[in-house]
Formats: structure tokens, C-alpha cells, sequence
């Protein structure tokens, strides 16, 4: 007995003594391992054993680190050929990011689920194949970068990606990928792209608001989107001669039907199926037609809309949309058409008050007969498009928050915004003035708003948004802001509403801030909603507010511009969007600046200097300690020196953070250019 225990204890201790062993291999001996596997291991002669990967004099290339640790491997584009083996990588602790993109690697999907921890996944521009398993993803929740694109991959999309709830970025394209689309309805997906597979039916809803280019190349798909519809057509059963066998087979009770009967009988049924049919889609659709006119304010969702007009070609009727301005309410004409007509038979319709004649003069009477129709529903209020008898296209902004001033005090606060003459400011017109509800009218622009070019409609008007586009609508945006603290100066946030939705395009992408200097109006109880300076980490934490709140708005706005990505910074209740200002901190403090661009721009590869320089402005502004952001003339002179040429390396943080704060403002004239040694693309 005594000798069966020494020996299992004996065992004991060798286990023991050996699972360090197996398991305490160094970075530098999983690296090596992980080369091994590779057929031309020779390219990758600064792996050498002894050495440390993560070493400031000579670190290993195509290896990225964090303080001393492996966070990455870059592989990309080397010509590499060979198995991977998957083991190796599982001692890299820190790992974070593979890039194994356009090498000659073949076979089936590696087993890259076993790393759980990885945020980032390329391998784009190989030559896997066969078919991934469903479940492949199941355990892989930390992903938010998967490029699987131009492979040989066949089989249906792994449903697994759907449990993957911080998914940001997914490229199946250009593989051979079949059956349906799963059903991907990953919150924080901001880019989708299955084009060039061989997938078939329905586009899933969660999916539809991607661009039609990134479905192309499937000839079995359809939706609306595509311009394919998925509706079978009916098929009329064939009528044949029934013999006794198949009577017999079918039953003896059941008679043979003559042709014409039969014939008669399912054109019947088809007709009376499809006015059954007609009848209650005619139903439901009054009935929802109805409930909208009621509930107009509902019409468009805040999401994408909260906070500004964003000009969506929402056709829905519009009822009674200035009727409660008005002194008296009348019920308004009703009409059936897609658009509303907004009209009263009241005499007094209330005054409105034009401030700016620029686009002629005109009254509460010609506002109300208006054909209107809704662009946009927000915290701040709600927005319409009215066209007049005479053809000029107005935008009323309807809002119940600006209640702080008396009607004089509110005229005058009116005026002085309407004095100001500048390009990259659009001015009101008009405004109605009740004690509980404001209206403000300004020009309506046909392009609509940043926000909606940059996510809403991903074809004509954001293929125009190129690195030029962009750089141009942030000098513009610069200029718009430089010359509100100029001209604004005793307000303390002289926008304090400042994002992409309050940025309207113009032609050749002139951008136009709208809805500024508003802050001093609004009830303090409720410019936390309605507001968007007060989502600064100082107003929303502690309720400090202050310029460094309008910076911070506009490191967002640049940073949205650079990534794509809609920033979660803009909803109330922190559901949806990318935290931007989180992930382009982390990726510059890991010197990965260049994997938060938007694709679309990060391949203009001559001006990856500027863009850069801009995300580190960007990031300066969005601080979450106030007194490290830059102010307000300090952002507008870096912007200023980017070099639109191309080729300046970018500045890092610490610099960025650290340089002297010296606000460079000059006099300006009105409707002049601040900017004067800038040529505007």
C-alpha cells in the first residue's frame, strides 16, 4: 500500500514539475515555433532565438508591442507560404491583432477560434478554402475586425459571426460563399461587404441599411434594394387527363375534376386570393396613415436623425405641422397625397418675423400653405421641408427648448445671429416667437447634412466624400467655428451644438454650421438632452461647461470624418454607434493610426501623413481631461498647417498635447476667409 502511494504521489511530482515547463514557453519561443510552420521561414530573419521580440534597439518585424508585450503580428504582403499552426500563438497572452493579408497561404481556416482574446482578424488576399464551420465564431467575442475577402472560402456564412456583439468590420467579398445571408444584426457593424459570392434569397432587415455595392455580384439575391424582387410568381397548375390509376391512387372517393372546371376554379381562387389581399394592405396602410398623421413627431427615427435635418426623403403625410405654432388652432385640411399641405382657415395665423430678406420676404400665411414634409426628429426639435408658392424650399426647425428669453430678448438674439456673413455659416431667415414653442426658418439645402452623407446614403453623395472632400469639409468646419468665437466671443459656447448632423454640405462639399448659438436660449434643465456640448466627459459628469466643450465636439466631428464611423457620442441612450473618441485614443497609443481610417480613404496612400496628423488634432480635442484638449484657436491653426500636398510625417500625442497653446486669431471681415494662405479644394 505504502508503495502504490509513492508511486501516484512520484506521478504527482513529475506533473507538477513539468507543467511549467510545457507551459512557460517565452514570447520570443512561441514566435519562433509559430515561424517554423512556415515553408520560407528564411523572410523572417529577425526572429531569432535568444532575442527579445518586443526589444527598443531591434524589434522583430511584422511584430507590434505594448509596453514590453506582443499585441500583434503584421505579416502582411511578405509572400509567405506554408501551414500555421495555431498552438504557438496561444502563449502570446497579449495578442491582439493578426495580419496575415495578401501572402500564398492555402487550405482550410485556421484554427485562429482557439485565441479568444483577438480583436483583429486579416486574412484578406490568400488562398484558404472549404468551408468554415458554423460555429466557428461562437467563442471569438472580443472580435471587431474580421477580413476574410478574396479567398477561395465556400459553404454558408458562419451564423457564429452573430454572437459577436462588438463586430465593427466584416469583408466576406470576393469568395464563394453560398446559400443565405445570416442574419447579422451586430450593433456596432459599420461596414459590411458579402459582393462577388455565389449567395442567394432575401436580404436579412438587420443589413439593409448598407450600400446595394456591397451585395453585388450575387446573381441569387433580391430585395427592393437590389431591384429584385423576391416575390414568386404564382404558378397555375397544369390540368392533364387523370387516368384511373392515379384516381385510384388518390382514392376512390375522390372524382376526377374535368379540365375546364378545374381550370375556372383556380382562376377564381386567384382572383378572389389577390383582392383579399389588396383589401387588407389597403386597410393597414390607412390605418398607419392615419397613426402618423397623429403622431407626426414619430415619423423619423432619432438615431440617425436626433438633432438635426438631415435631409432623407421621407415622403410621409404630414399633418398640422405649424398649426400649433399658430395663435389659434384650426384643424388643417386633410390630404391623401405622399406629401402634406399645410394649411389653416384661421385669420390669425400668428406673426412671423423675417430677420433676413435674402430669400424674399414671407409671412406666416405663405408658410402655412406650403406643401411640407418631414426631414428629421430630434432632441433639439423637430425639422420640415416647406416649399412656397413661389418655389423657394425652406427648413422649419420646430423646437419647445429655447425658453429662457422674452420675445424682445429673443428677437435681438436673433438678429445678431442673422448679422453674421460668412460661407461656412448658414443663417436664419425668419422665426415665430410662442412663449412654449419657437420656430426658426432657414434655407433648405438640397445636399443635407454631413451625417447623412457620411451614413446615410452610401452611393452618389458619399463616393464624392475623398480624402480632398473631407480635408475641405474639416478646414470649412475650422473656418465656420473660428469665425463664430470671433464674432460670438461673449457667448460662452458660441456653437454648443457642433455635430455632423448641424453640418450642412453645400456645393463642391461647402460645409455650413447650422443651429449654433442657441446654448444661452435653452432652459438649463434641458440642454443636457438637447445639447450636444453637454456630452463632454466634464458637462456630463459634473456638469462643468465651458469652450473646451465646443473642442471637443469638434475632435468628434473630425474623428467621424476620418473613421466613417457613426459615433455613439451622439445618442441618448449609448445603444448603437462606435465609441470613436475610446478607439482612435487606443489605436494611436498602440501606433495602429492608420487601422481606424475608413477604408475608402486609408488606400489614398500619399495623404496617410495628413490623415494622420488630423486624427492626432482630433484626438488632442477629445481629451477627456479639459485641460489638455487644445482650445479652440489652437485646433484651427493645426488644421491650418496640414499640408494638402502629402508627405509630412504626423505629429505624435505627447507633441500634440504638449505644445504651446498660442491662438493665432486675426480680424476678420465679414464673408472673408480666415484661412488666406489656404487654398479651399
Amino acid at each position: 500500500m505504502a508503495i502504490a502511494r509513492a508511486i501516484i504521489l512520484q506521478q504527482s511530482l513529475i506533473i507538477i514539475v513539468t507543467l511549467p515547463v510545457i507551459y512557460s514557453m517565452t514570447e520570443a519561443e512561441a514566435l519562433v515555433s509559430f515561424k517554423s510552420s512556415f515553408s520560407n521561414a528564411e523572410l523572417l530573419d529577425s526572429w531569432v532565438p535568444g532575442s527579445a521580440p518586443c526589444s527598443e534597439e531591434d524589434q522583430w518585424e511584422g511584430v507590434t508591442c505594448n509596453n514590453g508585450v506582443v499585441t500583434g503580428l503584421r505579416l502582411g504582403g511578405m509572400g509567405l507560404v506554408g501551414e500555421i499552426h495555431v498552438d504557438p500563438l496561444l502563449e502570446l497572452k497579449g495578442l491582439r491583432q493578426i495580419s496575415l493579408n495578401d501572402n500564398s497561404f492555402s487550405g482550410p481556416m485556421p484554427e485562429f477560434n482557439r485565441i479568444g482574446f483577438l480583436k483583429a482578424l486579416y486574412l484578406q488576399g490568400n488562398k484558404f478554402s472549404g468551408d468554415i464551420p458554423t460555429e466557428y465564431f461562437q467563442k471569438m467575442r472580443s472580435l471587431k475586425k474580421v477580413w476574410l475577402s478574396d479567398n477561395l472560402f465556400t459553404g454558408k456564412i458562419p451564423s457564429s459571426l452573430a454572437d459577436i456583439p462588438q463586430l465593427m468590420e466584416l469583408h466576406l467579398e470576393n469568395n464563394q460563399f453560398s446559400g443565405n445571408i445570416p442574419d447579422l444584426s451586430n450593433p456596432s457593424l459599420a461596414i459590411f461587404d458579402v459582393s462577388n459570392n455565389k449567395l442567394e434569397g432575401g436580404i436579412p432587415a438587420g443589413l439593409l441599411r448598407f450600400n446595394d455595392s456591397s451585395f453585388s455580384g450575387n446573381s441569387g439575391l433580391c430585395d427592393e434594394k437590389l431591384r429584385k424582387s423576391c416575390e414568386k410568381t404564382m404558378e397555375t397548375p397544369s390540368p392533364g387527363p387523370i387516368d384511373d390509376a392515379q384516381d385510384k391512387v388518390v382514392g376512390d372517393h375522390v372524382p376526377s375534376v374535368p379540365h375546364s372546371s378545374s381550370s375556372f376554379e383556380v382562376a377564381g381562387i386567384i382572383v378572389a386570393s389577390v383582392f383579399l389581399v389588396s383589401l387588407v394592405v389597403l386597410l393597414i396602410v390607412r390605418s398607419r396613415r392615419k397613426k402618423e398623421e397623429e403622431n407626426f413627431d414619430h415619423i423619423v427615427g432619432q438615431q440617425v436623425n436626433e438633432g438635426g435635418a438631415v435631409e432623407v426623403q421621407v415622403t410621409a403625410p404630414v399633418k398640422r405641422v405649424l398649426d400649433a405654432a399658430s395663435t389659434s388652432s384650426t384643424p388643417m385640411k386633410k390630404t391623401s397625397s405622399r406629401r402634406g399641405s399645410i394649411s389653416s382657415q384661421s385669420k390669425n395665423v400668428g406673426e412671423l418675423v423675417t430677420v433676413n430678406d435674402e430669400k424674399g420676404v414671407f409671412g406666416m400665411s405663405d408658410l402655412m400653405r406650403a406643401a411640407a414634409e418631414v426631414l428629421g426628429n430630434g432632441s433639439f426639435g423637430s425639422s420640415y421641408k416647406a416649399v412656397m408658392a413661389n418655389g423657394v424650399a425652406v427648413v422649419v426647425k420646430r423646437t419647445r427648448e429655447m425658453n429662457v428669453l422674452e420675445k424682445d430678448d429673443f428677437d435681438a438674439e436673433m438678429r445678431k445671429l442673422t448679422k453674421l456673413k460668412h460661407w461656412n455659416i448658414l443663417t436664419p431667415l425668419a422665426y415665430h416667437f410662442r412663449k412654449d414653442e419657437k420656430l426658426v426658418i432657414s434655407e433648405y439645402v438640397p445636399r443635407g447634412s454631413l451625417l447623412f452623407s457620411l451614413h446615410g446614403d452610401r452611393r452618389p453623395s458619399h463616393a464624392e466624400l475623398d480624402w480632398p472632400a473631407r480635408m475641405k469639409i474639416v478646414r470649412g468646419i475650422a473656418e465656420g467655428m473660428h469665425y463664430l468665437y470671433t464674432e460670438l466671443s461673449s457667448l460662452d459656447l458660441p456653437h454648443g451644438n457642433l455635430k455632423s448632423s448641424n453640418v450642412l454640405l453645400g456645393p463642391d462639399n461647402e460645409p455650413m454650421l447650422v443651429d449654433y448659438g442657441f446654448s444661452h436660449m435653452v432652459n438649463p434643465s434641458s440642454a443636457a438632452n438637447t445639447l450636444f456640448a453637454y456630452k463632454a466627459p466634464e458637462a456630463a459628469q459634473h456638469g462643468q461647461v465651458s469652450r473646451s466643450c465646443d473642442v471637443y465636439c469638434l475632435g468628434v466631428v473630425i474623428i467621424e470624418i476620418l473613421t466613417g464611423k457613426y459615433p455613439s457620442q451622439y445618442l441618448s441612450n449609448g445603444k448603437g454607434g462606435a465609441d470613436v473618441v475610446q478607439w482612435v485614443e487606443t489605436a494611436i497609443s498602440e501606433g495602429r493610426e492608420t487601422e481606424v481610417l475608413d477604408p475608402e480613404i486609408a488606400s489614398s496612400r500619399n495623404w496617410l501623413g495628413e490623415m494622420e496628423q488630423l486624427l492626432h488634432i482630433g484626438a488632442a480635442c477629445t481629451q477627456s481631461n479639459p485641460q489638455r484638449r487644445l482650445d479652440m484657436g489652437e485646433a484651427v491653426r493645426r488644421i491650418k498647417e496640414i499640408n494638402t500636398e502629402g508627405g509630412q510625417e504626423s505629429r505624435t500625442i505627447e507633441e500634440t498635447w504638449n505644445q504651446g497653446y498660442h491662438d493665432q486669431q486675426s480680424q476678420r471681415r465679414h464673408g472673408t476667409n480666415s484661412f488666406d494662405n489656404i487654398q479651399l479644394m
